[in-house]
């Protein structure tokens, strides 16, 4: 799986039961022991098509622009829509120059890109991870969470 294979190939490969890959995937030694084996960690998306626009995508962009591609051309190689390639190149030229930079674009397109707060508070970050670490599943926390165990500044009220 670490290959970017799905659980049943996997399982396939190994020659064993898709439900024996799943627990062992889930952190279950080969013998059935719970905590045996760590679970496995995710793995770096396929290369394949993305909803974003990647580095990659935006350099060739950039180049098929200097080579005065059209817009329709851009779009049909990387396999996107011509609107998404125009508002990319509307978005991200230089306001005075007029140069697409696809450097720069990358840069925007990632200060853009959300991110997740729990960072801010080493408190609440601690206690979804110890209840990650507990097996419990994301429902469950946020559950806990509602129900008042973690403030929104990360301070502990009550038992877990």
């Amino acid at each position: 799986m670490r290959q970017g294979v799905s659980n049943a190939e996997a399982c396939r490969i190994v020659g064993i039961n898709r439900r024996t890959g799943k627990r062992w995937r889930n952190g279950r030694a080969p013998s059935g022991v719970t905590g045996g084996a760590s679970p496995v960690t995710a793995v770096a998306p396929p290369p394949g098509p993305s909803r974003y626009l990647r580095e990659a995508d935006r350099i060739h962009i950039a180049e098929r622009l200097r080579e005065k591609a059209t817009i329709r051309d851009i779009a049909a190689e990387l396999g996107r829509s011509p609107s998404t390639i125009s508002r990319e190149i509307r978005r991200n030229r230089h306001p005075i120059s007029g140069q697409y930079r696809p450097h720069a674009a990358q840069a925007r397109a990632d200060a853009r890109r959300p991110r997740p707060k729990i960072g801010r508070t080493p408190e609440l970050r601690e206690f979804i991870q110890t209840h990650l670490d507990k097996r419990w599943s994301p429902e469950q926390i946020c559950q806990a969470l509602q129900a008042g165990c973690v403030h929104e500044d990360g301070v502990r009220t009550g038992a877990d």
